[in-house]
């Protein structure tokens, strides 16, 4: 099936898709470490229910993606939110169908209307840029992982929505292990 013919419908996960969604996200990353990250970030402040959506393609869930609440301190103290997009995950037989950069634009779209103001990635260098996302590094903006540069980036959702933001990406203790 190629992308113009796989009618994909995005939507606010339900209680009822939690299953499903750890299978999701269990299927795409070979491993239960994402899937779980997800269930124990359901159950925390940094939660942001109208940002966990999932793809539907008939009646059946094909992906997922989360973002949820991060903050960035610059070592003096301040802090400003931002969000941290991590997992999305698109069941192994629907990858390759631009399912995944539905999700993800969808996604953008919606933290923009929540009035968030940025969003961070740790993730591939030569996926994310088409969504707006360039090296953190250009805010500097520092990943807590050692990772290499061009895996960790940001996006801002409205002009200026990194101006004077610096610092060291704080994310939820939830994220340790996986």
């Amino acid at each position: 099936m190629n992308q113009s013919t796989l009618e994909v419908t995005i939507r606010q996960e339900t209680k009822d898709d939690q299953p499903e969604v750890y299978a999701i996200n269990t299927q795409a990353f070979g491993q239960e470490g994402e899937a779980m990250l997800v269930d124990r970030l359901r159950k925390t402040p940094s939660f942001v229910p109208e940002l966990s959506l999932v793809a539907t393609s008939g009646n059946r869930l094909v992906g997922h993606i989360l973002f949820s609440i991060i903050s960035i301190s610059d070592g003096n103290g301040n802090k400003v939110e931002s969000l941290a997009l991590a997992p999305m995950a698109v069941k192994p037989e629907f990858q390759q169908q631009g399912i995944g950069g539905q999700l993800v634009q969808h996604g953008l779209n919606k933290a923009r209307e929540l009035k968030y103001t940025s969003v961070i990635v740790l993730g591939h260098e030569h996926y994310y840029p088409k969504f707006g996302f360039l090296p953190a590094e250009k805010w500097n903006i520092q990943s807590p992982y050692d990772v290499p540069s061009s895996f960790f980036m940001a996006v801002e959702l409205i002009p200026d929505g990194l101006k004077d933001v610096n610092g060291m990406v704080q994310y939820p203790k939830e994220f340790e292990g996986v």
